[in-house]
Order: C-alpha cells, then sequence, then structure tokens
C-alpha cells in the first residue's frame, strides 16, 4: 500500500521516511498504531490507517516531538498527574521509562490529543518550549 504523505508538515530537521517492509507488515497487523519515531530518527506513518490528512498531521507533529524529546536540551523533565499515570498505566507505556511517558503526555498535548489528560502549567511551558522549536 503507498499513500501519498506529501501534505505532511514536520519541523524543520525531522524527515519522513516510507515504512520498510518489516513495518509495514507491523502496520498492517496494528492498523490502531498510526505512526512512529523510528530509530533512525525519522517519522513513519501507517498506510493502513483511514485517517483523515489532519489527524496523520496531528500523528506526525507527535511522532516528530518525539525524536525531539531525544535530544537532551528537549528532555521532558515534568512531574505527571495521577490521571496521567493511571491513564498509562492501561496502555503499552505501563512498562515504559519515566522519560518515555513524560514524551508521551508532552507528544500528546502538543499534538492536541485528548488522551494526555488536562496539562499542568509545567507541562504547558515544556510543550510551548517545544512548539516554539517546531517554528524554527
Amino acid at each position: 500500500m503507498d499513500k501519498d504523505f506529501g501534505f505532511i508538515r514536520l519541523p524543520k530537521g525531522i524527515e519522513m521516511r516510507k515504512p520498510y517492509a518489516s513495518e509495514l507488515k507491523y502496520f498492517k497487523k496494528n492498523a490502531n498504531v498510526a505512526g512512529m519515531a523510528t530509530e533512525d530518527n525519522r517519522v513513519i506513518l501507517n498506510p493502513y490507517s483511514n485517517l483523515n490528512p489532519d489527524q496523520y498531521q496531528s500523528v506526525a507533529v507527535n511522532e516528530a516531538s518525539r525524536i525531539m524529546m531525544r535530544q537532551p536540551e528537549f528532555k521532558p523533565d515534568f512531574e505527571l498527574t495521577n490521571q496521567q499515570k493511571n491513564f498509562l498505566d492501561t496502555t503499552t507505556y505501563r512498562n515504559a521509562t519515566e522519560d518515555e511517558r513524560r514524551a508521551t503526555i508532552a507528544a500528546r498535548i502538543l499534538s492536541g490529543d485528548s488522551s494526555a489528560g488536562v496539562a499542568t502549567s509545567e507541562q504547558n511551558m515544556f510543550v510551548d518550549r517545544l512548539k516554539s522549536a517546531f517554528q524554527n
């Protein structure tokens, strides 16, 4: 399957690539996984998802922000709320590191995903800093 994702806009320095055969196989089995931040620091999107362009753009922003948060200057260091911790405990992130859990919440806040819960002022300040780096 070959969808055209030419409409996706990513921050400077972050690239998108087509999924490898093994990634396509994973995506086909997991249509609920809309995209990934890959080990080679690129964004890939699931061509088997039934998302509209705006939803794919949100997923791309989410995944691009995860790549940015791999850099020491963008490492999330805020506290998670109990609501956020409880939510993450019901997902594949239940056994993730605290940094991965924070990055998940920050990426979801940035991309407008309501599953992040109510953001704290500390989280919003971090996401605003991340967002300004997107615009440079």
